[in-house]
Order: C-alpha cells, then sequence, then structure tokens
C-alpha cells in the first residue's frame, strides 16, 4: 500500500504575553515557571522572579519563551559583566552571582547524580578561580557583508548571526590586545571573503592566532599577515583550505602543568581555564593516592593533561586516545618531560569492542576524561577491573550520573565527588568522581 507524505499542521505559538513565577533554573542555567500545567523555559530568569514572557515555542511536554519584562528582581541577580550580554551566545548567566552559579552548579551535579544515578552523595568542596578573564583560547567567527564591512566575535543567542566584539571579559587579557588589533589587519586584506575564523589562544609562552581560510590567500595577504605576527610577537598559524594547518610566524606553543611543560598544536583540545585545569590535575593525583609501584590507565588522554603529570609518581602509564594526532603529542610531551614510563595508543573508545595489547593489562588505578558524550564504549571495561581507584573527570554531569550507574551496579561504590567552575557565567561545568571497590565486587 503506497503511502502519501501528509505535513503536520503548524501549531500556532499562544501570542498573548504570560506572567510566570519561577520556580527554579534547570540544569542549563535556564529559569522555569509553569503554564498550562507544563514547564516553560526562559533564559535569563531567577528563581522567585514574577516575569512576563512571550512564548516561542510550544511543544506537548514544554514551552519555551523569551523575557519580556520582569515584576521583580531576585536577590542574587546581579548587572551582568558585560554590554553585549543580552545579545551575545556566550554566556549564559551573568545575571546570577558568581556565588549563585557555584550553588547551582553543585545543585544540578547532585540533582542528577540523585535521579539517574540513584545514589546521594556528600560533594567535596568546589573548585572555584577567577570568574573573570580566565580563558585562553576562543574561537572568533568572521564575516564580510554586501558592501565589504568585517565583522568579527561570537554568535548570537540563540540566533546565526554574529555579534560583533571588540573586548570580552571573560578573555584573558593578552587575547583582548589581540582582538583588538587583528580587525584592522584582517580589514586591510584584499581577499577578505575568503576568511573563515579565529582561534585565539594564550599560551605560556605565546600568543597564537590560527586563521583559517576557505582557499589559499593571495601572497600579499600572506605577507601582510606574517609581517602582522612578527610585529605583534605571535605564532601565527595558517588553514588554507584543503591544506594542514602550517605556523609561519613565532615559536611552537605550549603550557605548563603540575610542573610538566606540555605542547600542543591550534587543532588540539585544551582546557579553556588554566587555573582551574591546574587544581584539577593536582586534584586528580591526590584522589587517585599514586604511589611508585602502580600502573595507571588514562583513558581519552589528549596530548597528556594528566598521563604525564601522573607518569612522574607512578610505575607505568598507558595513555588510549581515540585522535592519533593527539596520541602524537602525547607520545613527544612524555618523552620531552622525561616520562619515558608512559605510553600511549590509540583506540576508538567509543566502541565497546576495545582492542589492543592495553586490554589486558591489569592496572591499579584508572582515570578517564570523556568529552560530553561520556564513556559508554569503555565503562564496562572500567567497571570489570580490578582497579582500587578510579578517578572519573566530566563535562556533562548527565553522562557522569549514567556511567556511574554502571560502576555501582559492578560493585564500586562513589567516594567523592566535586564540581570544578571551569567555565563561570555559563551553564557549563566540570567534575571529579572518585569511585573505590567495596569489599567484595560482584562478578
Amino acid at each position: 500500500m503506497a503511502r502519501f507524505f501528509k505535513p503536520e499542521k503548524k501549531k500556532n505559538v499562544e501570542q498573548k504575553h504570560q506572567l510566570l513565577t519561577i520556580k527554579r533554573l534547570d540544569h542549563h542555567g535556564d529559569g522555569v515557571g509553569f503554564w498550562q500545567k507544563k514547564p516553560v523555559f526562559i533564559p535569563g530568569t531567577l528563581p522567585g522572579e514574577q516575569a512576563l514572557v512571550q512564548l516561542t515555542e510550544q511543544k506537548r511536554q514544554y514551552a519555551r519563551g523569551k523575557l519580556i519584562k520582569l515584576d521583580n528582581h531576585a536577590t542574587q541577580r546581579v548587572e551582568p559583566g558585560c554590554p553585549l550580554y543580552q545579545q551575545c551566545g556566550g554566556c549564559s548567566l551573568q545575571h546570577l552571582s558568581h556565588d549563585g552559579q557555584v550553588v547551582h552548579k553543585q545543585q544540578t551535579l547532585n540533582e542528577l547524580m540523585q535521579k539517574i544515578a540513584g545514589d546521594d552523595p556528600t560533594l567535596s568542596t568546589p573548585m572555584v578561580g577567577t570568574p573573570w578573564q580566565y580563558r585562553r583560547r576562543a574561537r572568533i567567527s568572521l564575516q564580510i557583508d554586501k558592501k565589504g564591512a568585517l565583522t568579527m566575535g561570537f554568535r548570537a543567542r540563540q540566533r546565526s548571526a554574529i555579534i560583533d566584539v571588540s573586548h570580552c571579559p571573560v578573555l584573558s587579557d593578552p587575547l583582548n590586545v589581540l582582538l583588538s588589533r587583528l580587525r584592522a589587519c584582517l580589514d586591510g586584506l584584499r581577499g577578505r571573503r575568503i576568511l573563515g575564523h579565529l582561534d585565539l589562544i594564550d599560551a605560556d609562552n605565546t600568543r597564537v592566532v590560527s586563521v583559517r581560510t576557505t582557499k589559499a590567500l593571495h601572497h600579499e595577504d600572506y605577507q601582510a599577515l606574517c609581517a602582522w605576527a612578527k610585529t605583534e610577537a605571535c605564532t601565527l598559524y595558517l588553514h588554507q583550505g584543503d591544506a594542514e594547518p602550517e605556523r609561519v610566524a613565532g615559536p611552537a606553543p605550549y603550557y605548563q602543568v603540575a610542573e610538566c611543560r606540555l605542547a600542543f598544536e591550534p587543532n588540539d583540545f585544551i582546557q579553556v581555564n588554566p587555573e582551574i585545569n591546574e587544581g584539577m590535575v593536582r586534584q586528580a593525583i591526590e584522589w587517585l593516592d599514586l604511589s611508585e609501584d602502580d600502573d595507571v590507565l588514562d583513558l581519552f588522554c589528549g596530548l597528556g593533561n594528566f598521563s604525564v603529570p601522573i607518569a612522574k609518581q607512578a610505575n607505568h602509564v598507558v595513555g588510549v586516545e581515540g585522535v592519533q594526532a593527539m596520541v602524537n603529542q602525547a607520545i613527544g610531551n612524555a618523552l620531552a618531560n622525561g616520562c619515558d614510563n608512559a605510553h600511549f595508543y590509540q583506540a576508538d573508545l567509543d566502541n565497546d569492542a576495545l582492542v589492543g595489547d592495553w586490554t589486558h593489562t591489569d592496572f591499579t588505578k584508572i582515570l578517564l576524561d570523556p568529552a560530553r558524550a561520556g564513556a559508554v564504549g569503555v565503562i564496562d571495561f572500567v567497571a570489570q577491573s580490578s582497579a582500587s581507584h578510579i578517578v572519573y573527570v566530566s563535562c556533562n554531569p548527565a553522562t557522569l550520573a549514567r556511567d556511574t550507574r554502571v560502576l555501582l551496579e559492578k560493585g564500586y561504590a562513589l567516594v567523592k565527588l566535586g564540581m570544578l567552575d571551569m567555565f563561570p557565567h555559563t551553564g557549563h561545568m566540570e567534575s571529579m568522581a572518585l569511585f573505590k571497590p567495596v569489599a567484595k565486587k560482584r562478578a
């Protein structure tokens, strides 16, 4: 029998403004009120506030709205530190005091752990750093309009437009200097329409500018960018069309953590907050309770952010990462730091059919630091190990809670849990959990 496509009737969104009482914040930091017995998510609102709201989306089980006006202000509401806060999509919680943000993120972590993992942990003291000028890397979007005017900045909130930014209060001072001085250089290029985006990185030994273009630069533009980089004494990478990124000026960048020096390339993942990253690595080492006899497995090891410092205190470290370029970087970083007891392997850690000699090693301690999707491909392998300590570092509390449930079912206990304020003024957080086996693990 033939089936014919019938488009769904477009549902009309209620146009009348609604006065809602904000009951709580959701896990992303949006205020939650109720309309017709279903939750309405409204960015920019706080619990206890009366908000006049325009609905923007209606679903069967929830709705979304935008704030029109507040009838009262919560005690924790503060004036945003950035004049572009209402337009820019980079931050979502500047209207909430930083202390309030920390409390909210701790509550989010605790609630998700209770709801998904069924565990009610006692949270460790949160790791908190400087809430402003903390960010050492940023991706800057570029756009040339029909009249040839250059816009450079961040994506708008809930829109694809680019908000022009000349200064960002969460970026480090060196990056803000680059941001202001780059504009004139880029505006003077003859081939501006092939500009894609910029990556700006505040390394410990240099400032990095990586320019992405859709095709090869004109020779004059190439020379102009190189001359600018030398004048600014910064490192310049050019990523032209399908070619590999090329460092054309300045020294190779590195950052330091736990008395180790780690080299990286602009496309490599590094933590954006150096202060919290330093504390995070040191806390992980403390929670692992390392000794010279330990054989440690570091899953999702990246370029060795944890592996290399751990190797300074352990017998042997194996790091496993899905991206070969990062594995190569980790190998180089271990050798550069005198860690010949660290070995690295490439493996698809999102696939539970793990292969490799390292899978047959009996590790005494395990650390894992997956991306937002979590460790679903390796969590069974980790849970079936005989490790005395498992430290799980997470940038998504929902997937941490999901994977925690597996470890609990396999006979591990959640011993410590802490929130790390890696991303102030946003709804994102880092967290760390320590697991130890109960007296007798279930098979």
